[in-house]
């Protein structure tokens, strides 16, 4: 395989079409502002739903209908389960990475684009953990730091990685490289945008709902950027609870 990226996708007239008839507020970006504003904003440790191109076909989220958050932030991998997927706050998260700093982070031996396969993460960015760290049990102990990206990091030190390619995905890669280019750190926190039991979001009115329905701070949608604090408040609606079951 190639590719993922086999599904269906909207045009830019599409998902303004979608944003009014929903009455959402936005903001047009051209790409390099658009890359640049969104990783600023994954910097400052908000959390962005992510909707690009083509989606993908298979078991996993690869950028094309992601949420997106920082993997360096000790809070997010919780900030993400509770707030965003409603799950529980241990629950790990996947790592985005450009393939080709892949090697600066993993003993990984091969791409993994697909995000199916788990490797060690390499000793220098790892982080000990201290004698009393060492004595704490269940979540006490799994909410100790792990390495310098915590939010992606498994307790045995590993992470199922997806690396990036400009060939593949090149918008997701372009978006990987800008938030390195700021931050020094050439990775994501990538999981899939939904809720907890829901399927993927396919279609722009589908982001727009499960942006509106969790505590997501920003939405890009193609050129779109939109902010959680510009949206009109909507009442609380967790119907989504009865619609879809348990995973």
């Amino acid at each position: 395989m190639q590719g993922a990226y086999l599904g269906i996708s909207y045009s830019n007239d599409e998902v303004k079409a979608s944003l009014d008839s929903l009455g959402a507020h936005y903001e047009y970006l051209e790409d390099a502002n658009l890359l640049e504003r969104t990783a600023q904003i994954l910097a400052n440790e908000s959390v962005v739903g992510w909707f690009q191109g083509r989606m993908e076909f298979g078991p996993r989220a690869l950028g094309g209908r992601s949420i997106l958050g920082d993997a360096r932030s000790e809070k997010m991998q919780s900030v993400m389960n509770l707030k965003i997927k409603h799950r529980e706050s241990f629950r790990p998260f996947a790592p985005s990475v450009l393939e080709e700093s892949a090697a600066d982070y993993f003993e990984l031996e091969s791409p993994s684009p697909y995000m199916l396969i788990v490797a060690p993460l390499i000793p220098s960015v790892r982080l000990p953990m201290t004698e009393a760290q060492s004595q704490l049990f269940g979540i006490h102990k799994l909410n100790v730091p792990r390495s310098s990206v915590p939010a992606i990091t498994h307790i045995d030190y590993s992470a199922r990685v997806q690396t990036v390619s400009a060939s593949r995905a090149p918008r997701y890669h372009a978006l990987l490289q800008a938030f390195a280019d700021q931050t020094g750190c050439s990775m994501l926190v990538n999981t899939s945008f939904n809720v907890r039991g829901e399927p993927i979001v396919c279609s722009p009115e589908d982001a727009y709902r499960c942006f509106m329905r969790t505590e997501m701070d920003y939405l890009v949608i193609e050129n779109y950027l939109l902010s959680k604090a510009d949206q009109m408040a909507v009442e609380a609606d967790d119907r989504w609870k009865d619609d879809f079951t348990l995973d």
